[in-house]
């Protein structure tokens, strides 16, 4: 069976992050976080052919050109890592940033999001499974927006298994999927750090 592990970036950071908020630690360096040591934990057994990770093109913005270029200079370490790793790192799709009001105060905020991302995910998952050059997609994101494409290739006779966390997993994706993973709390900050637990 060919599998193929497919990861929102920012998603799944994202759902790291509240863990490390969760146990009052702030959020982790992520050109240091050990992907691979956690993923090969969570995931032993399956053979996986391709492992890949999406994130949305970064720009630097006139309006924001110092929160821009730090966030570029954070993608780029992040990259390089993720690549060291072994994973293969796609950017597509772009980050926007815009001000918003916090609610809390008159006062607006910057807030980047992203947008493309799960399009690019659903693309592949869908060409690859229309291809046969898949027969599992395992996939690291909890955006319900991808379930018309789960649904779609399991009507194409491809297997496909949800990557959730333990904290708040999707509903929706856990009944879409042929089966459910979660990553442990306990999991994810045994891998904080590889490089300061490789110098200590």
């Amino acid at each position: 069976m060919t599998t193929f592990l497919l990861i929102d970036g920012e998603n799944f950071k994202g759902k790291i992050r509240d863990v490390f908020k969760e146990v009052g630690k702030n959020k982790p360096i992520w050109h240091e976080y050990d992907f691979k040591g956690l993923l090969d934990k969570v995931l032993q057994g399956i053979d996986i052919e391709k492992s890949i990770f999406y994130f949305a093109k970064i720009k630097e913005d006139p309006q924001t050109r110092e929160k821009s270029k730090r966030l570029i200079e954070e993608q780029r370490l992040l990259k390089t890592h993720l690549e060291k790793q072994g994973f293969e790192v796609i950017l597509t799709g772009r980050v926007r940033g815009h001000m918003e009001n916090n609610g809390s105060s008159e006062k607006s905020i910057l807030v980047f999001k992203e947008k493309g991302v799960d399009v690019k995910i659903a693309v592949d998952m869908v060409s690859w499974s229309c291809d046969k050059k898949s027969d599992q997609i395992i996939l690291g994101s909890s955006d319900s927006d991808l379930q018309p494409a789960i649904k779609e290739i399991r009507k194409r006779g491809t297997n496909c298994i949800y990557l959730g966390f333990e904290t708040q997993p999707n509903k929706g994706l856990t009944y879409t999927t042929n089966r459910t993973i979660l990553i442990r709390n306990s999991e994810i900050m045994e891998f904080e750090s590889r490089i300061n637990k490789d110098t200590s």
